[in-house]
C-alpha cells in the first residue's frame, strides 16, 4: 500500500504538473509567450535562490563544498551547451560539403543555412540544461515525497500536492524554452513529461534507499539550482533584452517579479503545511 501511494503521488506531482503547465502555457496563456518567458525567468531564479539553495545550505555540509558544486554545475551546463551547438553546426557543415562542388559557395550556403536552421529548428541554448536540471530536481522531489509518505501517509499526500503546485511554473518555463527551440509543442511536452517521470524513479529509489541517499540530497539541490540559474541568465534573460516601449518594459518587469512572487508564495504555503 505504501509503495502504491508513493508511485501515485510521484506520478501526480511529476507528470501532472507538466500537463497542467502545458494547459496554461500552450492553451490559456499561449498568446502571452514573451510574458511567459519573463514569468519563467523569475520563477527559475526564485526557485534557485529562495528555495533550493537555502534548503541545501541548511544541511551539515560545508558551504565551501556546496558553492564548489554550484560553480561546477554552471560550468558543466555551459560546456554541455557548447558541445551541443558544436555538434549541431558540424552536422550542417558535412551536409553542405556533400551537396555542392563550389567550396566558396558551399561555405556561404552553409553559413546562411546553419544560421537559419539554428534559429528555426536547432536546439536552443539551455534546452539540455533544462532537461538535465529538471530530471535532477524531479529525482530529488521523488525522494522527498517518498520520505514524507514513509513518515506519514497524510504528510505524503500533502507533500505530493505541494510539489505539483511548486513545479507548475518551472515546467512552464521548461516548455517555453524547448518550444522555442524545436517549434514542436508535442516534442516539448514529451521531453518535459519524461523528465517529470523521473520523480517516480526518485520515489522508488527513496522507498528502498531513503536513509542512504538523504545525505546526498543537498548536492542534488545545488546541481538543480545551477541548471535553473544558468537557463534563466544564459537563455531566457537574453531573449528579454530588447529595446521596448516603456509600457512593454514595465509589463516585462511585472511578469518577472510575478514569477518570483508565485514561487515564494507556493513555497511559503508548502512550508506552512
Amino acid at each position: 500500500m505504501l509503495l502504491i501511494a508513493i508511485v501515485a503521488g510521484t506520478l501526480l506531482a511529476g507528470i501532472g504538473s507538466v500537463w497542467l503547465a502545458a494547459l496554461l502555457g500552450f492553451g490559456l496563456l499561449a498568446r502571452y509567450t514573451q510574458h511567459m518567458l519573463s514569468l519563467a525567468a523569475g520563477a527559475l531564479m526564485a526557485t534557485a535562490f529562495m528555495n533550493l539553495l537555502p534548503e541545501a545550505f541548511e544541511s551539515s555540509i560545508e558551504a565551501h563544498d556546496l558553492f564548489l558544486t554550484l560553480l561546477v554545475g554552471l560550468v558543466f551546463f555551459f560546456l554541455l551547451d557548447k558541445a551541443e551547438l558544436w555538434h549541431h553546426g558540424h552536422e550542417h557543415h558535412q551536409d553542405a560539403g556533400t551537396h555542392t562542388h563550389n567550396a566558396h559557395n558551399a561555405h556561404n550556403v552553409h553559413n546562411a543555412h546553419d544560421h537559419h536552421d539554428h534559429h528555426a529548428h536547432g536546439p536552443q541554448p539551455g534546452s539540455w540544461a533544462v532537461l538535465t536540471g529538471d530530471s535532477v530536481h524531479c529525482f530529488g522531489d521523488g525522494i522527498l515525497i517518498a520520505s514524507a509518505f514513509i513518515a506519514n501517509m497524510h504528510l505524503g499526500a500533502i507533500a505530493a500536492l505541494a510539489v505539483l503546485a511548486h513545479e507548475v511554473p518551472h515546467h512552464m518555463g521548461d516548455l517555453m524554452v524547448l518550444r522555442s527551440g524545436s517549434n514542436s509543442k508535442r516534442m516539448a511536452l514529451v521531453k518535459v513529461s519524461l523528465a517529470g517521470a523521473v520523480t517516480t524513479l526518485g520515489g522508488l529509489t527513496g522507498y528502498w534507499l531513503v536513509d542512504q541517499l538523504r545525505g546526498y540530497l543537498p548536492y542534488f539541490l545545488v546541481i538543480a539550482s545551477s541548471s535553473f540559474i544558468y537557463v534563466a541568465l544564459a537563455d531566457l534573460i537574453p531573449q528579454l533584452q530588447k529595446r521596448l516601449t516603456l509600457a512593454q518594459t514595465v509589463a516585462q518587469v511585472v511578469w518577472l517579479l510575478l514569477g518570483m512572487v508565485l514561487v515564494m508564495l507556493v513555497s511559503s504555503l508548502a512550508h506552512g503545511h
